[in-house]
């Protein structure tokens, strides 16, 4: 009997594979988004083994990386750990966008782009597998095709609840994801700007879900700046019309403040730049900064939220403006 034993789990594994993809297909998922890593996402995040019934999923809260070592466990499938992107954009955006997953349930404010994301099965959805392979299957999965488009909906207006509105300096409001620095960042537009850049223009705003949710592409190329990745861009980008600034500030909760090899960075970025540079790093309190402190770059500036008419200058001769070394020749003389 041993010896049989391995044959018997191989058959349930490809049983409960074949039925992965038998449900994908019947919720309407076309031939690429239902495939193999789909197939064992799907599996996963029900907590269906080989051996577990559908009438038993669950709905247990997983990451990426746990994902991938509940289906190396089970089904014997191993995913590299550079392949977590592989696994997110070949399954989980898709189940997202149709409603069958809820990011963060846990905590909807949780920023997207968090190590600690997991997702997990929509109630809905759950019920619904809960079905497969019974007499009620078909009638369930007619009423679950019929409601999607209201579930999304729900998914998407709870999600908005979280969402953080911010106002520009020009009146426009901006809808920011949940979470992280986002909170930071609208203190930056509506505290740091009207007070530091009084008549700035924001060109970029850096979002976790969207990181070209504000970029002024074109007003940026008539500064001789050419961006091609969000990569390297700072969380906000203001251009100060009356002095001809660029004002770059990094919005700081757990990293990334401006220190030197940052502010090299910058000023290789935006080395064609018509307009003079200046390198803020943007904190919410003393006690955040605190932890930074040490790492700032000189001839840099320091503004916090919980103090916004005040700046910290980091040395150097120049109070909140650009240096030679991050200024167009033809600005110095007037500097």
């Amino acid at each position: 009997m041993p010896r049989r034993r391995p044959a018997s789990l191989a058959a349930a594994r490809e049983a409960k594979f074949d039925q992965a993809g038998a449900i994908l297909e019947a919720l309407e998922f076309g031939p690429r988004q239902r495939n193999n890593t789909a197939r064992y996402v799907l599996l996963a995040l029900a907590a269906v083994t080989p051996q577990v019934s559908w009438s038993a999923a669950t709905a247990p809260l997983m990451g990426i990386t746990p994902m991938m070592d509940w289906i190396a466990a089970n089904y014997g499938v191993k995913y590299a750990p550079n392949t977590r992107e592989t696994v997110r954009d070949e399954a989980v955006k898709h189940f997202v966008a149709a409603g069958m997953l809820v990011r963060n349930a846990d905590d909807p404010s949780r920023p997207t782009n968090s190590g600690r994301t997991v997702y997990c099965l929509e109630p809905h959805a759950l019920e619904l597998l809960r079905k497969y392979g019974t007499e009620e299957w078909p009638s369930a999965l007619t009423a679950y095709l019929q409601s999607r488009t209201a579930i999304v909906a729900e998914l998407q207006r709870e999600r908005s609840l979280h969402r953080v509105e911010a106002r520009l300096p020009s009146g426009e409001l901006v809808s920011l994801s949940p979470g992280g620095q986002n909170p930071l960042i609208k203190r930056i537009l509506e505290d740091f700007c009207p007070i530091w850049v009084r008549s700035g223009v924001v060109l970029y705003i850096g979002d976790a879900e969207n990181k070209w949710l504000h970029f002024d592409r074109d007003y940026l190329a008539r500064l001789g700046v050419a961006i091609d990745s969000a990569e390297k861009i700072p969380d906000v980008v203001v251009h100060d019309v009356p002095r001809n600034w660029l004002v770059l500030v990094e919005a700081v909760t757990s990293a990334g403040p401006v220190d030197s090899k940052r502010r090299s960075e910058l000023k290789q970025l935006f080395a064609n730049s018509s307009a003079g540079l200046v390198f803020v790093t943007a904190f919410a309190n003393r006690e955040d900064l605190r932890t930074f402190v040490t790492q700032i770059s000189w001839e840099t500036e320091v503004w916090i939220a919980d103090d916004p008419t005040h700046v910290i200058h980091f040395d150097g001769e120049r109070y909140f403006a650009p240096y030679d070394d991050a200024m167009p020749e033809n600005l110095r003389a007037l500097a």
